[in-house]
């Protein structure tokens, strides 16, 4: 294992009498707390975590307005790289379905194309409680938004219109975007949630997967004449694990990855999705995984989860704006990195609840709960995952613990006490560890929609981010203690 350089980061921690006093204050034990053993095994590879894991994703209808996604957004461009120098923008959501394409500005649409200067709106996620208004997608967004990308170094999903365009259109606009977008381009996602297309009055009830699978070749064979070798991911249903399993044994051969949604609570009028189950284990994900793994293994193609989020339907106040929800986002992250997949990408936009970075640009933008998950899974970095285990009770499933060794040779520990009234104190045990530097993703109560830190520091609106508080370990007959106070997570760096 390389000894870890801790000159860099240590210039930006407190002194060292200010750390002790901070971790004195911040997470004195509160009682009933639990001794748990965490062993992780560095030489025992995992699943890759790649560079383009991280992925955000928006509303189409964001593109009726050029100026947003363009390369003069400089704020936002930057919330964007601070979550990873390279990653992944898809653009789509329910709206997506009610795009209209506008190469020339003849098209008719509810609302005609913004101009190109600021504006005050941004689009928050479709709630689905009714159809959206039809907004033009034009060259100039398609022309901005590389240029965005440029900026923020991140390549693009791009959701195109299967539910209420024609072959011809949709092909129409893929061949501007490949165009424009050349090797930025990942891959075209040519529906959104097509399992829900008979729920939402896209088509009639008696509209099943052959129905799906017929449509989908159609649009796909349209866009590969106008753009060869376009690459395509799918099938992006909300969560039919059948129709997952099915596309992707019959489009294995004309796919780059496939991909699906999920969302862990719903709907948000339901009193009983609260932030205690969020932090819950869910079924349903689950079942998903196994599908998507089994789905992996027969075809060889990679799965990425194109869009997720806390509750459906926009998400729901008090549960997916508050501190919980970055706990569950940074858990997400290493559950989908564990089980093989390629990345994720958190759904957003606007002043949407669940919305990573909420804000316009004209107001300015901030960094939500889920956005500090997030920066921790990007804070530990790329890499492997390693071998870990828990012991000690024989309930753990409200703690989550994951180990890291990252491209430079640096062990990494992210771990997570996800119980709302109890404290964990970790004996980690690592061969060879003698060190290790500590950095908290905190806040006063899980139900703070505020006050969120990672490393003592809260996120710029300019995505700037510095640790200024770090807990410096010292291993005893080669085991670092870690305490977790309740409803809080940690980054540790383990050196020898």
């Amino acid at each position: 294992m390389k000894t870890v350089d801790r000159r860099g980061f240590l210039q930006t921690s407190l002194a060292a009498s200010a750390t002790a006093l901070t971790s004195a204050r911040v997470f004195a034990g509160t009682g009933g707390g639990r001794d748990l053993r965490l062993t992780v095994h560095p030489r025992e590879l995992g699943n890759p975590i790649t560079p383009e894991f991280t992925g955000l994703s928006y509303e189409t209808s964001q593109l009726s307005d050029p100026s947003y996604f363009a390369p003069d957004n400089v704020l936002l461009a930057a919330l964007h790289k601070r979550l990873g120098a390279s990653g992944i923008l898809r653009i789509g959501g329910n709206t997506s379905e009610f795009s209209v394409w506008t190469p020339d500005g003849a098209r008719p649409a509810d609302e005609p194309p913004q101009a190109s200067a600021p504006k005050v709106a941004a689009t928050g996620p479709d709630t689905g409680r009714a159809p959206p208004p039809r907004r033009p997608v034009t060259p100039l967004a398609i022309t901005n938004l590389r240029g965005f990308l440029d900026r923020s170094g991140w390549r693009l999903i791009y959701g195109l219109n299967m539910g209420t365009e024609s072959p011809e259109t949709v092909a129409d606009e893929a061949a501007c975007v490949a165009s424009v977008m050349g090797d930025k381009l990942v891959g075209f996602q040519l529906c959104n949630e097509p399992d829900l297309f008979w729920k939402n009055g896209l088509r009639t009830t008696a509209y099943g997967y052959e129905q799906f699978a017929a449509e989908w070749r159609r649009f796909f064979l349209a866009v590969r004449q106008r753009v060869p070798g376009a690459p395509f991911a799918g099938p992006d249903t909300a969560n039919n694990t059948q129709w997952l399993t099915r596309f992707a044994d019959e489009q294995r051969h004309d796919l780059a990855f496939l991909s699906q949604h999920y969302y862990a609570e719903g709907p948000p009028t339901d009193p009983s999705m609260t932030l205690e189950r969020l932090l819950t284990a869910n079924p349903k994900l689950e079942a998903q995984f196994a599908a998507a793994a089994a789905a992996r293994q027969a075809t060889g193609l990679a799965f990425r989860m194109a869009e997720t989020n806390s509750c459906y339907g926009g998400g729901k106040a008090g549960v997916s704006d508050t501190f919980a929800s970055a706990l569950w986002a940074a858990h997400l992250m290493y559950q989908l990195a564990q089980t093989g997949a390629t990345g994720v990408n958190f759904h957003g936009g606007g002043y949407g609840w669940y919305t990573p970075v909420a804000g316009t640009r004209a107001e300015g933008f901030a960094a939500r709960p889920v956005y500090y998950g997030m920066l921790l899974f990007a804070a530990a970095g790329a890499g492997h995952l390693v071998r870990t285990e828990i012991a000690g009770a024989d309930d753990t499933s409200s703690l989550a613990a994951y180990g890291l060794m990252t491209r430079e040779g640096a062990l990494k520990v992210v771990a997570l006490n996800k119980s709302l009234d109890t404290d964990v104190t970790l004996a980690i045990h690592a061969s060879g560890a003698k060190r290790g530097l500590a950095i908290r993703l905190i806040a006063p109560r899980p139900n703070d929609t505020t006050g969120v830190t990672l490393g003592g520091s809260a996120v710029g609106q300019d995505g700037a981010w510095t640790p200024t508080a770090a807990e410096s370990l010292t291993a005893r007959r080669g085991v670092l203690a870690l305490t977790l106070p309740k409803a809080s997570g940690a980054l540790l760096t383990v050196s020898g």
